[in-house]
């Protein structure tokens, strides 16, 4: 089965796959590799952030390639500590001019939280460098970056359930997208359907778990994945298909590159239930384990939301 994209609520369309590249290193010639090698097997989607600090070597990388801009579909994020309506332009402006490009197709707000300016991108901040920057100041300064025609969409990334349906009314350009963790571990059911409800498109950052989590362990997928004669991977990215979301996996392996974008495998009712029903909840991302205040994220039920 081939990849197809989505059509997003502003008319474009979001590639169901894209390459993800959290975790890779500024100047990595192999992720420069990595990048041209996946456009040239078909990537048309590049996931990209400044907090991953390797914008500038993915510029390098899609300077190189031979595929016209406009068969690209570029996302990047605003980070925490430019939330400040007044930052938002000159953020996007350092996006742009890492990536070596004039638009790009989304831009997403990282995390519906802000941090004070002077923090930048350390991981290190505390508490009391949360900073109380509504989230519609921050959003209406997006909005005019689509005016403007520097972005042709915007999405948020990392927003719950109550969050955004206090943010929704209130938007004039509504998100396209809602880039989360979702993964057999992390299903997201409710939230995943809200969504769909709302016509916003769900992106899946770690679909297949990684990092620190064991998902492709579970018995569950081995055991489809057998009956199938695929891999895990391809169990999950197939699950996550047929539930309508966007999938961003990272990988330099080629061959996992091109069984990421075009090795799908059809799941059958019972199989999709099975998975359903794989109990536990883990997480890669979880800013709430270090800062109680940042516990409203991922647990909504307990703390008071953020002002919008």
């Amino acid at each position: 089965m081939a990849a197809k994209s989505y059509k997003l609520n502003n008319g474009t369309f979001m590639p169901e796959i894209g390459l993800g590249t959290w975790r890779d290193e500024e100047n990595d010639d192999p992720l420069m590799q990595t990048v041209k090698t996946a456009v040239e097997i078909g990537y048309r989607h590049i996931d990209c952030a400044p907090f991953y600090a390797n914008q500038r070597a993915i510029g390098k990388a899609l300077k190189g390639v031979q595929v016209p801009r406009e068969e690209l579909f570029i996302v990047s994020k605003i980070y925490e500590h430019n939330h400040r309506p007044e930052l938002v332009e000159g953020a996007l402006d350092h996006i742009l001019d890492e990536l070596q490009l004039d638009y790009l197709d989304v831009l997403l707000m990282h995390w519906p939280f802000a941090v004070k300016p002077e923090i930048g991108f350390t991981k290190n901040y505390g508490a009391e460098d949360i900073e109380n920057v509504p989230i519609m100041d921050t959003w209406k300064a997006m909005e005019a970056l689509v005016d403007k025609g520097k972005v042709r969409a915007i999405g948020v990334s990392n927003f719950n359930k109550p969050i955004l349906e206090k943010m929704l009314p209130q938007c004039r350009i509504l998100p396209v997208t809602n880039q989360i963790e979702v993964h057999p571990h992390c299903q997201e059911h409710e939230l995943v359907e809200f969504c769909k409800n709302n016509n916003i498109v769900v992106t899946a950052y770690c679909p297949l778990g990684g990092y620190d989590l064991n998902v492709m362990d579970d018995e569950i997928l081995k055991r489809i994945a057998d009956a199938h004669s695929c891999t895990p991977a391809q169990v999950t990215l197939s699950w996550e298909r047929a539930r309508g979301i966007v999938v961003i996996p990272k990988s330099s392996n080629p061959l996992r590159l091109k069984q990421n974008l075009k090795e799908f495998v059809e799941l059958t009712p019972d199989e999709m239930r099975m998975i359903n029903s794989i109990q536990g909840l883990e997480r890669n991302c979880d800013p709430g384990r270090n800062f109680k205040e940042l516990r409203w994220i991922f647990y909504p039920d307990e703390a008071v939301c953020p002002v919008i």
